[in-house]
Formats: structure tokens, C-alpha cells, sequence
């Protein structure tokens, strides 16, 4: 028996037939990335069905010198969830682990296993007059654990933050397979480092979140959506101040996209109407919400905002949605961007950040300079103003091959926008995460003493380096030949 049916044998013994599998058909589905720009080979599927199960695998991949490629929905942006094509990894599927452990109401918390579907918490809580504050568009199939490694954003973050402030506690397993415990959350812990910080978000390259512990909020009594027509992204950028200044709290959710989005969402969706009469440059989407007992404020305050903003000539046109349908097919709109932008043609995808006073400044500059600079291509920015995250899309030239364009001056116009994003001050990734898409831009551009504290924890916590193997943390540069 071979080393490597030796280890199938003892996956298959451990977990069950049910728990691991090397059949290709049932393999291969899990090999691509959602984005289908990575496409690996893998020893196998496991699909363990609890912490423990996962722990005692971890164990046995250590003994193996397996690599592991922990996977949640498969629904990331950057190829972080697919194995390479060597065809030495396993894929370690959390899908099965989908229980709620622990729901306490009063206390407004919610332990679930990594497993869970985003859309599926939202609507256990929401049962219970709750929230889970953080949404997205994969929200089908994005799981917590997932969400959770990638420290997923969304359009709340503007009030509520990243996945990051949303988890109280957690547990992992870690590259030797001991279980990490931390998910009764303490208002006060002094007890040194706070480790689970360092493992939100690190793409499965220090330790495997199995469960987790999150705040909820209460549910929201009423929401008044608005989509506004404006002549640019500067003017969007003083309407968002003009709503922070006057709603305050309230303000949920503040999304910009330009006449481009929407005409392409339009065309994309054959149901789909412009909710305003007019042709505008840019749109806002405005959101804002209170809670059941202060709902019957809500329309003075929504009055007070959007009359003070035309007053002060800061939009052109808006409208207010009149009921729930109508708002969501607001959201629809905008959750709809990327993929009618990827109906168009090939296009390079960049998740950035930049500081929030220099997101206009970044649009408004960076688009005509990558156009003039790669002639035939359309730059396009959308997304969370009020939190200085910028999906910005450089459409290829018309005729150009989807595959080979990416490969060849697609890289060229990514490497001159991560330079642009670096110059402004911002991130690379803002929140898809690293991955591998953006690994070595991340060597190229990243501040070398933090790279070299990352080098130092994975060494250090995965000594083996077998947890999710050329992701997220840039290879050490090799000695120069003498």
C-alpha cells in the first residue's frame, strides 16, 4: 500500500463514508473557485461532523504531511478555498457542521458551527425578533466559518462593522489538530493576546474555525430605502456627510454606483426597472432604519435628511421606496452589479480600499489614468462610500478573450491600480481577502515588517506549513544565487 492509500484508508476509517471521499465526481465540483479563475486536484474530500471529527483528521493529515484546504460555501472572491494542482491536498469541508449550539435571546448571542449559512442564521434570529448585522450577496451560500476567515464586509459595514466586530468567541482547531476554545465571551479579558483576533481573517493559514459565538442586534422595526440621482462621486461623497451628520445612527447603509452599473444591471435583468425617470452620472443608495420602538420616527427623520439635501442642492433626483418589494428591488440592483458586469465581458476585479475622504478623489482620478493608460478598456468604480471600500472593475476592450486577456494585460492594469491604491494610502484587499489572487501582490507591495511578522506566526503555528498551503501569507523571498 502506497503513502497515499495509506492515508485514504485511515480518512475513510476515521470519518466514515459519508466523511471522506476520493470519488472524482463528488470531488470535483469543490475544485474550482467561485470566480473559476482556479481550478486544483486534491487527494480528497472530508467532511467531518464535528469539532472533534475535525480535530482528529487535522491529526492525521499532520501524521501524513497532508496538506489541507479548509472550504465553507466555495463562495470566495480570490481563490482562497481551492487546492492547487499538484494534487497533494485534501479539501476539508465544513458543510456538514450546520447546528446552532447555543441561542440565547436575552442575551442577544448565537453560537453556530462553521458550517452555517449566512441566510440561514439570518433567518433563525429574525424568527426571534433579532438581526445578524452583516449581509451580502452570496448570503445563500456563504457560510459562518467562512465569512469568518475571510473577515467578510457587506453593506452594513458603514454602521456595524466587518465580521470582525460581529464575533464575540470562537473555536478552531489548530495545525496539530489541539482545539483553540474561546467561545464564552467575556466583556473584560485581560489573560494576554486576544487569539481568536488573529485568526479572523486569516484565510485558514493559522488554525480551522469549527464554531463561533455572535452578537445580534434587534430586529429592525421599520427601514426607509432611497436611490438618488447624482451629477458625480464628489457629490455623493457630501451627501454621505450630509446623512451622517443628520441621521446618525440610523444611517444603515450608504452604496454609490455609477450610470455604467446600473445601465449594465438593467440589461442584465429583464424584470428590472431604473427607479428614476432621469439619466444621472452616479446613484446613492441610502438606507436607514429604526428600531421597532423608535419606528414612528422614522418618517419625520427621513424627511428631515432628503429635504435638507435637496435644499442644499446636493441631489438631482430621488426616490423613496413605498414598500418592502419596492426596496428590495432597490437592493437587487446594486447586489446585481457584479454579476452583469461579468455578463458583459472579461474584466479585471480589484476589491481595494482607500481612506474614506480620498475614495472620490481615488474614482475620479485613478478611472481616466487606467483608461488613457490601457486604451480600449472602461474603469468603473462602485460600492461602500461610507467605508472607503471601492470595487473597482476595469472592463477589457471589446473582442478580447475571456481567459487570455485576464492572463496577459489583465495583470498589468491589476499591478498599475495596486500601485495607484498603495500611493493613496489604502489596502489591496478590502474584503474578499488575499487568497491567491492577490499573494504576490501582497509580497510586492506589503510593509515588509509585517510581512515578516506573518512569515513568523505561520511558521510558528503551522510548523509544518500543511493549513491552507500558498494563501494569504507572501512566500519568504529566496537567497539570491551567487
Amino acid at each position: 500500500m502506497t503513502e497515499l492509500e495509506s492515508f485514504r484508508h485511515a480518512a475513510t476509517e476515521l470519518l466514515g463514508q459519508r466523511g471522506f471521499t476520493s470519488d472524482p465526481e463528488l470531488v470535483e465540483p469543490w475544485l474550482t473557485d467561485w470566480r473559476g479563475r482556479y481550478t486544483g486536484k486534491a487527494v480528497g474530500m472530508a467532511s467531518p461532523a464535528s469539532t472533534r471529527e475535525v480535530a482528529m483528521f487535522v491529526r492525521l493529515c499532520a501524521e501524513h504531511q497532508v496538506p489541507i484546504v479548509p472550504q465553507g460555501g466555495n463562495s470566495g472572491m480570490s481563490g482562497g478555498a481551492t487546492p492547487d494542482e499538484s494534487g497533494a491536498s485534501v479539501v476539508l469541508s465544513l458543510r456538514r457542521m450546520d447546528a446552532i449550539r447555543d441561542f440565547d435571546r436575552a442575551a442577544r448571542q448565537i453560537t453556530c458551527d462553521a458550517g452555517v449559512i449566512l441566510q440561514t442564521l439570518h433567518e433563525k434570529v429574525e424568527a426571534e425578533g433579532l438581526r445578524f448585522p452583516l449581509t451580502l450577496g452570496g448570503k445563500g451560500s456563504a457560510t459562518i466559518g467562512g465569512l469568518i476567515s475571510t473577515n467578510a464586509g457587506g453593506t452594513q459595514v458603514l454602521r456595524h462593522g466587518t465580521m470582525r466586530a460581529q464575533v464575540l468567541g470562537i473555536e478552531a482547531v489548530l495545525a496539530d489538530g489541539a482545539i483553540f476554545s474561546s467561545l464564552v465571551p467575556l466583556k473584560k479579558d485581560n489573560r494576554g493576546f486576544d487569539l481568536k483576533q488573529l485568526l479572523i481573517g486569516s484565510e485558514g493559514t493559522l488554525g480551522i474555525v469549527t464554531a463561533a459565538t455572535l452578537r445580534l442586534l434587534p430586529a429592525i422595526g421599520e427601514r426607509r430605502v432611497a436611490w438618488i440621482g447624482l451629477p458625480s462621486i464628489s457629490a455623493a461623497r457630501q451627501l454621505l456627510l450630509h446623512c451622517e451628520e443628520t441621521a446618525g445612527e440610523a444611517l444603515e447603509g450608504f452604496e454609490v454606483l455609477p450610470a455604467h452599473c446600473l445601465q449594465s444591471v438593467l440589461a442584465h435583468l429583464p424584470d428590472a426597472r431604473s427607479p428614476l425617470s432621469g439619466e444621472h452620472a452616479w446613484h446613492a443608495l441610502v438606507e436607514l432604519v429604526e428600531t421597532a420602538e423608535g419606528a414612528d420616527k422614522l418618517d419625520g427623520l427621513v424627511e428631515t435628511v432628503f429635504a435638507g439635501a435637496m435644499e442644499r442642492g446636493l441631489v438631482e433626483d430621488a426616490v423613496i421606496a413605498t414598500s418592502e418589494t419596492q426596496a428590495e428591488a432597490f437592493w437587487q440592483l446594486r447586489d446585481s452589479i457584479a454579476p452583469a458586469e461579468r455578463a458583459i465581458g472579461p474584466a479585471m476585479q480589484h476589491d481595494i480600499s482607500v481612506p474614506v475622504a480620498r475614495m472620490a478623489e481615488f474614482v475620479e482620478t485613478v478611472s481616466p489614468q487606467v483608461e488613457d493608460r490601457f486604451p480600449g478598456t472602461r474603469a468603473i468604480g462602485f460600492g461602500h462610500l461610507g467605508d472607503g471600500n471601492i470595487h473597482f472593475h476595469v472592463l477589457a476592450p471589446r473582442g478580447a478573450t475571456r481567459g487570455k486577456w485576464e492572463a496577459s494585460e489583465g495583470k498589468a492594469i491589476s499591478a498599475y491600480v495596486y500601485n495607484r491604491v498603495t500611493e493613496f494610502g489604502g489596502s489591496i484587499s478590502a474584503e474578499h481577502g488575499i487568497g491567491q489572487v492577490k499573494r504576490e501582490e501582497l509580497a510586492r507591495l506589503g510593509d515588509p515588517v509585517s510581512l515578516a511578522l506573518m512569515r513568523s506566526i505561520k511558521r510558528t503555528l503551522d510548523p509544518l506549513g500543511i493549513l491552507n498551503p500558498g494563501k494569504l501569507v507572501p512566500l519568504a523571498p529566496q537567497p539570491a544565487t551567487p
